[in-house]
C-alpha cells in the first residue's frame, strides 16, 4: 500500500484525501497478475477463484463516500465484466480496452465492503501451465547432490579403510 495524492488515470481528481495504492499479486493457471488499486479505503484482503472467473476484493473504509479505480488484467478475467457489492448488483463505470479493464468505483457506506468482480473468461489468449511434477525442483536438486556427496565419501572412507587393513 502506497499513499498518494493526486488525480485518476483519466486526470479527474480521485479524491481530496489520501489515495491509497494496492497492487495485487494474483498467481494462477502458472502465470502472474498485478491487479492495481488507487481508492481512498483499504484493501484488507482479497481472494481469486478461477473456476468462478471471479475476484473479490474485501474493503475497510472509514469514509461514507468512497471512491477507487481498479486496473484488472483483460487476460486475467475479461469478457463482459458483472460487479456485487455487498451481495447487491452494482455498475460502476467501467473503460475497456485489449489490455485492461478500468473501473471506477463510486458507492457509499463505511465500514466494511465486498466487492465481487465476474468476469466471462479467465486466461484470454494464454495457455495454462500446469506445474510438471516428474521433475524435480531445484531444491530437491540440492538434496540429491548432498546425498550422492555423501555416499562417495563413505565409500572413499571405505575404500581408505581397507587399504590400511590389508596394507
Amino acid at each position: 500500500m502506497i499513499p498518494v495524492y493526486g488525480e485518476s488515470v483519466y486526470g479527474e481528481p480521485l479524491s481530496d484525501a489520501t489515495g491509497f495504492v494496492y497492487r495485487l499479486d494474483i498467481q494462477t493457471g502458472g502465470h502472474l497478475f498485478e491487479v492495481e488499486t488507487v481508492s481512498n479505503f483499504a484493501i484488507s484482503d482479497y481472494t481469486f477463484d478461477k473456476d468462478e472467473k471471479k475476484l473479490t476484493l474485501y474493503i475497510t473504509s472509514g469514509l461514507e463516500n468512497n471512491l477507487g479505480e481498479i486496473l484488472l488484467p483483460q487476460n486475467l478475467l475479461g469478457g463482459d465484466l458483472t460487479f456485487y457489492l455487498n451481495d447487491q448488483e452494482y455498475f460502476p463505470k467501467t473503460n475497456i480496452n485489449k489490455d485492461i479493464s478500468f473501473v471506477t468505483l463510486d458507492f457509499e457506506g463505511s465500514g466494511d465492503n465486498k466487492l465481487e468482480i465476474f468476469g466471462t473468461s479467465y486466461l484470454s489468449g494464454l495457455i495454462e501451465i500446469t506445474p510438471d511434477l516428474s521433475t524435480p525442483d531445484d531444491s530437491s536438486l540440492v538434496y540429491v547432490a548432498i546425498l550422492i556427496l555423501l555416499v562417495a565419501g563413505g565409500v572413499t572412507v571405505f575404500i581408505v579403510r581397507q587399504r590400511k587393513i590389508l596394507g
